[in-house]
This record gives structure tokens, sequence and C-alpha cells, in this order.
């Protein structure tokens, strides 16, 4: 769950932290009604925004109050960062004296404003990490109090944004994973791929090739069995990611050919994709076909 090695990090780490980032959203939904996973659509933050602020309507004040929590989310999701803070700032109060769960998400969401996948290293600092760790910290233990186990893993996760060495990664990365596995919550299960997908980068990271891939493959079989075929696309990528890094050209190259036609036949041209083939031709000495994907690259945004 860091920075990974060879062609852009920041790329990459998409793939991995900011992916898990999504699913702690989609996993943490609440004990009430409110349906969270089916407002949010994490590429559109704004057209999330308008759903959350739409389902004010009527909501209960614990409701309305996890609605502005992840308002203030969508913002963060925007980079702007001061703007999620301010929200969170205005139901700062009623927040402490609400339920657990409030609780929980007005803790994470403020300490994803401080430390998350949206931060470069450059602006991160000893008093933005030390602000990062107490928020999450709290988000914690009020989830293990409270038996919100899938809040929990997610607060746990979140550490690794705070101690970004591989080897503290790791370490918070198989705490979670420990955390899920002895969970008696379903819900807690469904963190499974985003986990083991993390552990696989941390292990990569510190160049245990062999265990990083059976990670990534662990990940993909957990995607397999939640059945969403972006998920899967996303894991597979991971998988030729590892590949080329360790110069299986070949192997990483028709798993990402294949991705570009599976996300073309979506209607959603990944550049991601793209920018892995670009990378994979020039590695190959094939200048024409690196160009070819650099321009598709950017044309994709």
């Amino acid at each position: 769950m860091s920075d990974l090695p060879a062609w852009p990090a920041q790329t990459a780490l998409k793939r991995t932290i900011a992916g898990s980032m999504v699913v702690a959203c989609l996993l943490a939904r609440p004990a009430i009604a409110l349906d969270i996973t089916g407002l949010w659509d994490f590429g559109n933050p704004a057209l999330s925004e308008q759903r959350f602020r739409d389902a004010l309507n009527g909501a209960s004040v614990d409701e309305a109050l996890i609605l502005q929590t992840q308002i203030a989310r969508s913002y963060g999701l925007r980079n702007e960062l001061a703007r999620a803070r301010e929200i969170l700032a205005s139901i700062r109060d009623a927040a402490t004296r609400a339920s657990p769960e409030v609780r929980v998400r007005y803790a994470l969401e403020l300490g994803r404003t401080w430390a998350s996948a949206a931060h470069s290293p450059e602006s991160q600092t000893p008093a933005t990490s030390d602000t990062a760790r107490r928020l999450y910290t709290e988000a914690f233990e009020t989830a293990r109090d409270a038996k919100l186990d899938y809040l929990a893993i997610d607060a746990l996760h979140m550490m690794a944004f705070v101690d970004t060495e591989p080897q503290a990664q790791l370490a918070w990365d198989l705490k979670a994973l420990a955390y899920m596995e002895a969970s008696p919550q379903a819900e807690a299960e469904r963190w499974e791929g985003s986990l083991r997908n993390n552990i696989g980068y941390a292990l990569h990271q510190q160049g245990r090739y062999d265990e990083a891939m059976q990670q990534l493959r662990l990940a993909l079989a957990a995607r397999e069995r939640e059945g969403k075929p972006e998920r899967i696309r996303e894991a597979w990528w991971m998988i030729a990611w590892a590949q080329r890094a360790q110069g299986k050209l070949d192997d990483a190259l028709a798993i990402q050919l294949r991705l570009e036609r599976e996300w073309d036949a979506a209607g959603k041209p990944d550049a991601d994709v793209f920018e892995e083939l670009e990378q994979l031709y020039r590695a190959k000495g094939d200048a024409a076909r690196a160009a070819e994907y650099a321009a598709k690259r950017q044309a994709a945004g």
C-alpha cells in the first residue's frame, strides 16, 4: 500500500490504495436504513454529492449526519480538502453526541482530509501525519467497541497512509486482514480483495515477488467471488503490472491487451491500461506502438 517502484507510482497507487478507499465507502454501510452504497458514484463525486443532498430530505438525525460526512468525502475526492473540512466542522458538535457509527464516520472522513491516496508525499508533514493518526485511531477504537467491524477495518487500512514505509504498511495490512478473518460479520469479508491486493503491493515493494503474486491472485479470486467486472479487471491490472515490473513482458502484455478490449467493450477506455501498454511496448523496443498508446492515454485523460 505505498508508492510503487518503476513507472509512475501514482497510477499504480490508484489501483491499490485508492481502490481500497472506494471499497471502504462501499462496505461502510450504516446499520440504519440509509443506503450509502446505492448513492455513491465514485467516478462522479459531484453527482454523488447531489444524491446525498437529495437524501437529506426526510432523513433522521443520524442519517443526516452520515450523509454530511459523505458529502464531505465527495469534496475530498475532488481534492477540495478545505471544503471537506468545513463541512465536517459544521457537524462536529452534533457528531460527538450521535451514534457510534456517526462518530466513526466523522473521524474517518476528517482523517482522510489529512492523509489519504489523494495526498502527495510532499503534502505530508509530521503534523498532518499526527492528526491523521489520532483520527484513525479514534475511528478504530470506537468502531471496535461498537462492533462495527467493516468500519474498524477501514480505519486500520487507512493507517498505511500515515506509516508509509513498506514494512509498516505491510504490518497494517496484515493487521486489517487478521481483523477481517476474525470477524463474524459478513460485510467484513468483502474487504478481502482490497486487503490482499494491498498486501501483495507491499510485498512487491520489498522484492518478495512470489509472495506478492500469491496475494494478488488471492485478491483476484476474491474479486471474482464478488462478481463485479470492473473490480475483476482492476485485479488483473495489478497482476500484469507486477509481471511487467519483474520483466515478464509477454505475460503482462497479453493481460493488458485483453483488458483494453474489455474496457472498450464496456464503453470505458482505461488510461491506466493504455499507459501500461505504452510502457510494455517501449520495453520491448516497439517505439511506434508505444507512441500509439501514449496518444490513447492522453486522449483518455
